[in-house]
């Protein structure tokens, strides 16, 4: 989810602010003939972990129990608009009478303990300081006041929290994607763990970057370079591409481009069953239980309703495969 900040934002002076800077970055920009600025300057690589594979290797396994405990953690009860969520001129949407007030959700970081690999998140949750000093956290100034962080967001369980109460190293984290509320529990992660995520997430550009672009930076700041996995386009599979993370079949990365070009949903046969984590394919329970896709949060819509359509026939084709949105229950 990429919040459009002004939208979110009640607290009038801080929206007034907001406005006025991002006025004066778009006149600048277009008067130097700039279009926008990229999402993040964080360095990037190709990924050596992971192999891309089709995805009907695991289909023959996927009713066995898996190797994976996987545990989903609430980080952060949120509150965003509707519309960036849910596509509210969707006729199913406005049938129900859906309106653009803010809508209750969560944020989450997914724990993955592999037998022999070990350790690994996928996205990260919020980062200790939010709570303790928010001063000094990512999102900080103009961004936070004007998403009213301290009014809406409330933290449940910073990642650093948590994995001061683990008892292995983290070896790696995975993303959905390079948006803001999926990474901002990575000043917790330890220096130099290994990062990965889909393919040109740090590319995007657009002025509203200006302001977004020092969180994410300030986010990533020390870490590990992006590793970029290493999709093959596919036109016979259920998805773009899809990737076998440890070769073993247990963790597969999926390729669903469209919210951003780079999303990703991670396939987990854990060992109480196969687990799809869909990111920000698809944000609401109601959005996937209607069959609606996501709202303005999307930046490449057609894509995105065709990655969501997959998604939607995958799960109707495999229904023991457990569904898990982006920032539902």
């Amino acid at each position: 989810m990429h919040p459009r900040i002004a939208t979110l934002a009640p607290m009038k002076n801080a929206k007034r602010l907001f406005l006025a800077v991002l006025a004066l970055v778009t006149l600048s920009a277009a008067g130097l003939g700039v279009v926008g600025v990229e999402l993040s300057s964080h360095p990037h690589q190709p990924s050596a972990l992971g192999n891309p594979k089709p995805l009907t290797d695991v289909l023959a396994v996927l009713n066995e129990p898996g190797p994976v405990d996987l545990e989903t953690i609430t980080s952060a009860d949120w509150a965003v608009e509707r519309s960036g969520l849910i596509n509210l001129n969707h006729p199913t949407a406005k049938a129900a009478g859906l309106t653009a007030e803010n809508e209750p959700i969560q944020v989450f970081f997914h724990a993955l303990r592999h037998p022999t690999k070990g350790l690994f998140i996928i996205d990260t949750g919020v980062e200790s300081a939010l709570r303790n000093a928010p001063e000094k956290a990512a999102v900080s100034g103009i961004v936070s006041s004007a998403l009213k962080l301290e009014e809406t967001l409330k933290v449940r369980e910073p990642l650093g929290e948590w994995l001061a109460k683990q008892s292995q190293p983290l070896a790696g984290v995975f993303l959905t994607h390079l948006h803001m509320d999926h990474i901002l529990g990575m000043r917790d992660v330890p220096a130099g763990t290994p990062v990965y995520s889909g393919p040109g997430e740090t590319s995007p550009r657009a002025f509203l970057n200006v302001l977004i672009k020092p969180v994410t930076d300030r986010s990533l700041e020390g870490k590990a370079p992006l590793s970029e996995w290493p999709y093959r386009p596919e036109t016979s599979g259920p998805f773009e591409g899809a990737v076998d993370i440890f070769g073993d079949g247990s963790v597969w990365a999926l390729w669903v481009p469209g919210h951003t070009p780079g999303s990703t949903a991670y396939l987990v046969r854990s060992t109480k069953g196969p687990v799809l984590l869909m990111g920000d394919a698809s944000h609401t329970r109601w959005g996937w239980e209607h069959d609606v896709e996501p709202g303005t949060f999307t930046a490449d819509a057609p894509r995105g309703v065709e990655s969501f359509k997959k998604l939607r026939a995958f799960a109707q084709a495999h229904p023991q495969v457990e569904v898990r949105m982006g920032h539902q229950h």
